[in-house]
């Protein structure tokens, strides 16, 4: 290698989901790693999330006497994802290579005293499939008190959950009013919050815990890690990747990479150009990534041969933008509010199309794929007084008073009747009027006929664990009614790089570029257009970085 400001072993560009595992395995190997992130934060859209990892046959359920395999899962992913012809990411092999590696990266981790666990109860969105499981196959972290990370603490990127509980537990405390198990864990909650006040402590949990804890090992390991540091381009020389131009005090910084280099840059939810390309009707202002979310590694792989595909994908998250929370770094999620009882979702026509309880990513190609032949973007949900009273409405508490602006602006509608708010959104009284009676009426016979909502565990899990019969279903009956708009929004794109079963990027005629790895949403993915279940980006996102580390090390070896 020549002219290069400095040189290691391995580089990894960005630090979401994956990058700190592979430095943290080829560091274990005596490599050593740069990790160079382009913001001021450390953690990228994962730290964000609820940092859920599906992880198959992973060791706690083992512990926990929860049966799986690799066969299991493997019949499984064959259902739910099939012989994809125009998904090239989502190849038998990597499907294998998945299954098999997952597991050990999570052995990996434990290995390197990352502290993690499973939910107990989280089902695959597909659970009814063959080798579906209805208790799931998630990972998440232990909560995490970001002061252990010393002068680093503020340079972990804020999550959602600042608080001194599980995401288990995070998930039942909105039921404190109609739960006593979930008002003791409330004032558990409490009680934790107020002794890390007294002890200095300052506990996160979900993504920001993942990360957090993944930072922790890095720091420790003396790996290098730097903020505010994009990378520009990648360098070639004589057809195979050997380091990167960067940034440094200002001013371009080659840094030489004997191993290779490892692109985990994100996404490009933030890029308007390359959605309004690739993902027509989206919006970057709908999206929940991270600012570092825009797309230029990819590019910039393309310019060197990277074939691309999937692109049209994203990892779709409704989201419902409440007057004053247009521009929050987490938008309101619209997740369960049509899949709890007395909600629905319409299109502009205001007829029901989907099962509202499915997975996230399906419920957003839904939308998308209705607005092609009847307006659906934004759609509109439908609900009474019964879930204003019951549940929570774009991040505000149930039963709570709604913002008057709310009202002002026309965010949310009320009308006292179904053809009062028909007239409000714009559609003709009779065919909401009629939408609502022909619901309500599958509600009355505990199946829905048009859309099999609550026939999946999914569907109930999203619902109400109190309401019977049906944990989803629930009559719109209650005035006065109220809508508010859902848009398709995303937590990240799902579409960039083809890599192979050893995570390096593959040219347009299938040949490996030397020296090249790609793993998370900047790569296409192993599931290719379908989202099985929680956390399906971070943790192949998790497990092809792993891969990438050990086939670089292997290199390293020869």
């Amino acid at each position: 290698m020549s002219d290069f400001d400095e040189s290691v072993d391995f580089i990894v560009v960005g630090s979401g989901a994956g990058s700190m595992c592979a430095a943290l395995y080829l560091q274990s190997r005596g490599q050593t790693v740069m990790i160079l992130e382009k913001t001021g934060l450390v953690g990228g859209t994962t730290a964000k999330s609820g940092g859920v990892m599906w992880i198959p046959n992973n060791p706690f359920m083992r512990r926990d006497g929860v049966e799986d395999s690799h066969e299991l899962a493997a019949t499984y992913l064959e259902s739910v994802t099939g012989d994809q012809a125009d998904a090239p990411a989502a190849t038998p092999a990597r499907r294998h290579t998945f299954l098999t590696e997952a597991p050990r990266m999570v052995e990996f981790l434990l290995s390197r005293g990352i502290r993690l666990n499973r939910v107990s109860y989280w089902p695959d969105y597909y659970e009814e499939r063959p080798g579906g499981l209805a208790a799931g196959r998630t990972v998440v972290a232990e909560p995490f008190n970001v002061k252990e990370l010393g002068a680093w603490r503020d340079k972990l990127r804020t999550g959602f959950l600042t608080m001194p509980a599980t995401l288990e537990e995070a998930l039942a405390l909105p039921d404190f009013r109609r739960s006593w198990k979930s008002r003791w864990l409330l004032l558990r909650v409490i009680g934790r919050s107020m002794a890390a006040l007294l002890t200095g402590k300052r506990w996160v949990s979900a993504g920001a815990a993942l990360q957090g804890r993944m930072l922790q090992a890095v720091l420790k390991a003396g790996i290098e890690v730097r903020t505010s540091s994009p990378v520009r381009e990648l360098i070639l020389e004589e057809g195979a990747v050997k380091g990167v131009v960067t940034e440094r005090e200002g001013r371009p910084w080659r840094v030489g990479s004997r191993l290779g280099v490892l692109v985990n840059a994100g996404g490009f939810s933030l890029n308007q150009p390359m959605r309004d390309r690739y993902q027509p009707g989206t919006s970057a202002a709908w999206s929940n990534a991270a600012p570092g979310d825009t797309g230029e590694m990819i590019e910039e792989m393309e310019r060197h041969g990277a074939a691309l595909a999937q692109m049209e994908e994203m990892v779709g998250y409704q989201s419902t933008l409440a007057p004053g929370k247009e521009g929050d770094d987490i938008k309101p999620s619209a997740q369960r509010l049509t899949a709890a009882p007395h909600a629905i979702l319409v299109d502009r026509s205001g007829v029901r199309y989907m099962n509202e309880g499915g997975s996230y990513m399906a419920y957003c190609k839904g939308m998308l794929e209705r607005d092609k032949t009847v307006a659906a973007v934004p759609s509109w949900a439908i609900f009474d007084s019964q879930y204003l009273r019951k549940y929570m409405l774009a991040g505000t508490m149930a039963g709570s008073k709604k913002p008057q602006r709310w009202y002002d602006e026309g965010y949310l509608k009320q009308g006292d009747t179904i053809a009062d708010l028909a007239r409000l959104i714009g559609v003709e009284p009779a065919v909401l009027e009629a939408t609502i009676a022909r619901f309500n009426g599958f509600v009355k016979n505990n199946r829905d006929e048009d859309f099999q909502r609550g026939e999946r565990a999914y569907d109930l899990w999203l619902g109400d664990r109190f309401h019977r019969p049906s944990q989803t279903l629930g009559a719109i009956e209650q005035g006065p009614f109220y809508a508010v708009p859902v848009v398709p929004g995303d937590v990240g794109t799902f579409g960039g790089v083809v890599t192979d079963e050893h995570a390096r990027v593959l040219r347009g005629d299938g040949s490996v570029i030397p020296g090249l790895y790609a793993t998370g949403i900047s790569t296409a993915s192993v599931m290719g257009r379908f989202y099985p279940g929680a956390g399906c980006s971070i943790g192949p996102a998790f497990t092809w970085a792993y891969v990438a580390a050990q086939c670089a090390a292997k290199e390293g070896d020869r």
